[in-house]
């Protein structure tokens, strides 16, 4: 269906109107998980992941994996997410991140998600430990791997700085975008 003018106008006016409408609620401040809550989830993901026969290949050969087990994703044309996270250098956790970035577009509905990143050479490692925000897209190529992909890797066919896995997947959004998001160091309670 294509976009003339009129429609578009009107969905910037209904955009613009609930961006209003939210303005003018209370601002309460997000609660942080704490460092216990996070890494309860992460043990649980972690545990979920290496239970998939099609992800051994990415954790026998990773430097190091970033998982966020709980992303909230939610828009209707502004969108945004948000997640909070451990990073892993084999059995030693490392520190903590948060993952967040708002898009805008055709888009509409909510979704939790986790998202495992898997970091294959120590220069990509760096890239995310040296920065105090990584936005992904702007530093090593990261390749999002669907189940179908998964299902033919193989520790001679990985040859990306990072792959990023999504996992547990609940709502009625098409995907967990993740061109656009920033990854930050955080130190919870």
């Amino acid at each position: 269906m294509p976009i003339d003018r009129r429609t578009l106008a009107r969905h910037a006016a209904i955009a613009l109107t609930g961006g209003s409408l939210l303005s003018t609620l209370p601002v309460v401040p997000a609660q942080a998980a704490t460092r216990a809550e996070i890494d309860a989830q992460v043990a649980t993901a972690m545990a979920t992941l290496r239970a998939q026969p099609n992800t051994a290949p990415l954790f026998e050969r990773a430097q190091a994996v970033l998982i966020f087990p709980r992303i909230i994703s939610g828009g209707l044309i502004v969108g945004g997410q948000y997640g909070e996270g451990a990073l892993f250098r084999g059995n030693q956790r490392q520190a903590y991140y948060q993952i967040a970035g708002a898009s805008f577009g055709l888009q509409a509905g909510a979704q939790v998600a986790g998202l495992a990143m898997f970091f294959m050479t120590d220069e990509a490692l760096r890239a995310l430990q040296a920065a105090n925000g990584w936005e992904i897209g702007t530093g090593p190529s990261v390749v999002v791997l669907d189940r179908g992909v998964q299902a033919n890797m193989s520790a001679t066919t990985l040859r990306e700085p990072v792959y990023a896995v999504t996992f547990a997947q609940e709502g009625l959004m098409a995907a967990l975008a993740i061109n656009g998001t920033k990854i930050t160091p955080i130190s919870p309670n």
